[in-house]
């Protein structure tokens, strides 16, 4: 029997075995294939309807989310941080009730991961997580098809994760290559690593599918040999500017450089899941750059737009991964 994925809830990677992240992967590749191609797939899923809440805004996440529905066919309703009372003046439970009997689906993306399990606990329509604080899982299928896009396998790829890796990248990141029996290196300092109690659960998931966990501070040890250099932003969405001074000071010998791309191997790319600070064409990034005295931050522009980089091609990737797993967990293409 194939694999069905039809009525399951999308949280974290942590709940999918690697045949159900695979199956999805090579689900998002078609989906890419026929989109590029002009077929069309508005008969999927006609007729249904899905809700994107989003106490955390995004660019990426709401537009692949959007284009994702109208291309298999879904009505899309959209709720910002000021067009829901989830939380404030109705309970997680009752508004997972209440939208469970109208939509086909809900996307959360904000803040506690309790709340998109709650919103799973009482809907009884598949919950997808956008984004929480602990867990990007969307983001790790996109990454996942660009890096096999782009290096022509997973298994074996040595991923070097470059920044603050206690929070939903880090986590992400270290759970899919533990999963899919990729090497992971976070390279940070100490304080700045995954959680223990995370990191022994993947540990588990390394002995099963073969891969390495390595945690350095070492940054030529730490990039020596990586197929994909990876990092994000140094300070979260709802964190206080108060921590930019003291991420900056931390993580500044953590910046992706040109010299630590040519240390890792001449066929490696270099990831982000953006939005990125590596120029002063932002609000923030100018507002930053002219407090600290500093033009770039967690890459520098020279690798952002070299041809290292694969940035653009993993946002659009975002879009066939969300349509394929929104397809998968809504039965669509099952019996094709």
């Amino acid at each position: 029997m194939g694999i069905s994925l039809k009525g399951r809830d999308f949280l974290t990677l942590k709940d999918f075995t690697k045949e159900e992240i695979v199956y999805m992967i090579d689900l998002a590749a078609r989906l890419k294939d026929m989109k590029k191609k002009g077929i069309l797939t508005k008969d999927a899923l006609a007729g249904k309807n899905v809700v994107l809440i989003f106490e955390k805004t995004s660019t990426r996440t709401r537009c692949s989310f959007e284009v994702a529905a109208h291309d298999l066919g879904m009505e899309v309703t959209y709720l910002d941080p000021a067009g829901s009372q989830i939380g404030k003046k109705e309970s997680i439970a009752d508004t997972a009730r209440v939208l469970g009997r109208m939509y086909d689906g809900i996307e959360y993306r904000g803040f506690e991961q309790t709340i998109v399990e709650d919103l799973a606990k009482y809907a009884d329509v598949p919950v997808w997580n956008g984004l929480t604080n602990e867990y990007h899982p969307t983001q790790m299928l996109a990454d996942l098809l660009t890096i096999r896009e782009q290096l022509g396998s997973l298994e074996g790829i040595n991923l070097t994760y470059m920044g603050d890796a206690r929070y939903n990248m880090g986590n992400s990141l270290m759970i899919a290559c533990a999963k899919m029996g990729m090497n992971f290196t976070a390279l940070a300092p100490k304080r700045y690593f995954p959680d223990e109690a995370l990191i022994k659960q993947c540990e588990e998931y390394a002995k099963e599918s073969g891969a390495t966990l390595r945690f350095t501070e070492d940054v030529n040890e730490g990039s020596k040999n990586a197929d994909v250099i990876y990092t994000d932003v140094w300070v979260s969405m709802g964190e206080p500017e108060s921590v930019w001074a003291e991420r900056i000071k931390d993580l500044t010998p953590y910046r992706v450089t040109m010299d630590v791309m040519k240390n890792a191997k001449d066929s490696a790319i270099f990831l982000h899941c953006l939005p990125s600070y590596h120029d002063h064409k932002t609000i923030i990034g100018k507002q930053v750059g002219e407090k600290f005295g500093m033009s770039e931050l967690e890459v520098t522009d020279e690798v952002f737009e070299s041809d290292y980089s694969r940035v653009f091609d993993e946002a659009e990737n975002r879009m066939h991964t969300i349509k394929a797993m929104m397809a998968a967990t809504m039965g669509a293409f099952e019996n094709e």
